[in-house]
């Protein structure tokens, strides 16, 4: 199998680059200091099609590949990490649960203007006190007749409470099963349904621009029907999303560690100490090559894992490549911006330049969608090894 991309996949990387420097670029710096979510240019992503990548073309979507969605992540991160988690959240998280479980009538309510950018959906599957250990999750959720009584919260919830969200799909327990474990199924809670409360936004370390806001539930009533696929099934159709989604975060590392490449390089070449570059320098250079190599590693392991999503190869391969490359990438990332910001040298502790924000924008790549230690759990199991 090959894991180059092919010809028409770099050719839309080109269109999905020119608009990232023509709408994001520009503006990054003052939503990151804002801390503002800008709801027009992720509903020009829309119209570009990027939501609609991997969809249907009878829910509006283009049909395309998931490299296709990788492609894309990648190229708006290297611009804007920010914006590129709301388009993998909003992807991988928000639409995928209901196109991938949904009854036809679900589909039908809520992935057209999901697909088309015009709305956006969250996935709630984090608790205060269940992050790595997602089945510990104590949001409850009763059937009461035809309806479902939600109680509990959700945490860390990106493109939750947007002026533009319009459903977020979250875990509950429903019951329990005959050996005394949870019974966790998943249900589809519109916004705006009393008892739910998209709370203040975070005061965070990075991704200012993204839409992360904790949840609440007290007395949520939603009809029977929201249930999402199967009772019962609710953790094992979110850890199937969540495999998706390291993929699609591991191309926004990829992303961040090219930017960071470029930056360095143009820098290195340009900031003269003791009469020449300090790209002369192999203290600085060495470094930089570094940067090379995390790039072109990074990107093997990314496109390595969406092709094998792609050709539909077994479960458990499929899963390994997940792992590898979300914890590679992201590790990786986060060392990238350590290096670019020393390249910059005082300069990089300054946030006029966007290398500062590349810095603090890193860190959460090894924590969200599955820490590194989890990573590497998965990934010695996936080995054969009986590691808890």
């Amino acid at each position: 199998m090959s894991y180059e991309l092919s010809e028409e996949h770099r050719e839309f990387a080109h269109s999905v680059r020119d608009f990232a420097q023509a709408e994001i670029a520009p503006h990054a710096a003052e939503w990151d200091r804002k801390h503002y979510f800008p709801v027009e240019t992720v509903q020009k992503m829309g119209a570009l099609g990027l939501f609609g990548l991997t969809a249907p073309e009878e829910f509006g979507g283009s049909g395309g590949d998931f490299t296709s969605l990788c492609v894309a992540i990648e190229e708006i991160s290297k611009v804007d990490q920010s914006m590129g988690i709301t388009l993998e959240a909003a992807v991988g998280l928000g639409i995928n649960p209901i196109l991938t479980y949904g009854t036809d009538e679900q589909k039908q309510q809520w992935l057209p203007e999901l697909v088309e950018g015009r709305r956006l959906a969250g996935f709630g599957l984090t608790e205060p006190e269940s992050g790595s250990d997602a089945g510990a999750t104590k949001t409850r959720a009763v059937l009461d007749g035809d309806e479902w009584v939600i109680d509990g919260s959700k945490q860390f919830i990106t493109n939750s409470g947007s002026s533009i969200t319009s459903v977020v799909t979250v875990t509950a327990r429903t019951g329990e099963k005959p050996d005394g474990r949870p019974e966790i199924s998943a249900i589809v809670v519109p916004t705006g349904t009393p008892g739910f409360l998209a709370e203040a936004a975070y005061d965070k370390l990075g991704w200012h621009a993204s839409d992360t806001h904790p949840l609440s539930f007290s007395g949520c009533r939603v009809p029977a029907a929201n249930l999402l696929g199967e009772r019962g099934k609710g953790f094992a159709q979110f850890l199937a999303t969540l495999d998706d989604g390291r993929v699609a975060i591991a191309a926004v590392a990829l992303g961040c560690i090219k930017a960071c490449l470029e930056m360095s390089v143009q820098y290195a070449g340009e900031r003269k100490t003791f009469g020449v570059p300090i790209g002369a320098k192999q203290g600085v250079a060495f470094q930089i090559s570094d940067l090379q190599v995390m790039a072109d590693a990074a990107e093997l392991l990314v496109y390595k894992a969406a092709a094998l999503r792609d050709a539909g190869a077994p479960m458990k391969e499929f899963k390994q490549a997940a792992s590898v490359a979300k914890l590679y990438a992201t590790e990786s990332a986060v060392t990238a911006t350590r290096i670019a910001t020393q390249v910059f040298g005082g300069y990089g502790f300054m946030e006029e330049y966007p290398v500062t924000r590349f810095y603090r924008d890193a860190k959460i790549l090894e924590i969200g969608e599955g820490t590194s230690e989890v990573q590497r759990m998965l990934i010695a199991r996936g080995l054969g090894l009986p590691v808890e």
